[in-house]
């Protein structure tokens, strides 16, 4: 069968652009509603691993905000941060989406080699404020009033870590999956230190979701995350509205895309608040 049969698929209204910054090359996967935008811009996703879940996220948007009074979901932006690769995760997350820590905190690698390097995650996180954002600002009608962070498993982990240090970035803070126990002393110092961050005028919410099948025991995920959200919940004035949900059935993998209609929803009633 010839090749010069069939043409390449793409995504309605989805972009790639090229982002270079500090000798490494990213890739923003970018996907715009086809609606007039409010007048004050759309919400916007920002989501990690682009590669592997921006195609799920962007048609979930697309099909159910077409009916935004039955499926409670907006048009919105998603700027997905992802990497020069087809393969739907890339190693550098190991770095990007973390902080260092000893290597005795961290769980045994399944194939028996070492972890790659780690410890970006700060660095990480001031690239999307201080050169994603403006970007995507300058070209986009966006609503900074209504940002959500979207990551899953490491990228969970990012998302929390940018909740306890950063709260003021975002207004809707979503891990899928967060591997807590991969920088858990890092993570609990953030939070004891997340009080005197809280504003009286700061109002955000967060999604701490895993699936009901990794909840097997070794890492403690389910006890870790519900506990992290309760106590989230309790903290300050009411600043942080933290929600945990568990998905039947799904694993660690297959709870993303049910992860993602959930999410949309999630943040399209924070674009409401």
């Amino acid at each position: 069968m010839e090749s010069t049969m069939y043409e390449a698929v793409t995504i309605p209204r989805s972009h790639i652009r090229k982002m270079a910054y500090r000798d490494r090359t990213f890739h923003l996967y970018v996907s715009i509603p086809d609606v007039t935008p409010p007048p004050s811009g759309f919400p916007v996703i920002y989501l990690l691993d682009a590669n592997s879940v921006f195609g799920t996220m962007t048609e979930a948007i697309r099909l159910q905000s077409r009916a935004p009074e039955k499926t409670g979901v907006n048009p919105a932006i998603v700027v997905g941060i992802g990497y020069p690769t087809e393969a739907p995760f890339h190693p550098s997350r190991y770095y990007d989406f973390t902080h260092a820590v000893p290597v005795s905190e961290l769980p045994a690698h399944p194939r028996g080699g070492e972890w790659p390097e780690m410890g970006g995650a700060e660095d990480f996180l001031t690239f999307i404020e201080d050169t994603v954002k403006p970007a995507i600002e300058q070209d986009l009608p966006v609503d900074r009033t209504r940002q959500t962070i979207f990551g899953h498993s490491l990228g969970g982990l990012l998302v929390l870590h940018a909740l306890l240090t950063r709260p003021h970035a975002y207004q809707c803070y979503i891990a899928g999956s967060p591997s807590i126990h991969w920088n858990e002393s890092v993570l609990l110092e953030e939070e004891r230190r997340l009080p005197s961050l809280l504003t009286d005028d700061l109002r955000v919410r967060a999604l701490l979701a895993i699936g009901e099948l990794e909840n097997d025991g070794r890492f403690q995920v389910h006890e870790k995350a519900q506990a992290m959200a309760k106590r989230l919940s309790a903290m300050g004035d009411g600043q942080i509205e933290a929600a945990f949900r568990q998905f039947p059935d799904e694993n660690h993998t297959s709870v993303l895309p049910v992860l993602i209609s959930h999410a949309i929803r999630f943040a399209s009633k924070t674009a409401a608040r």
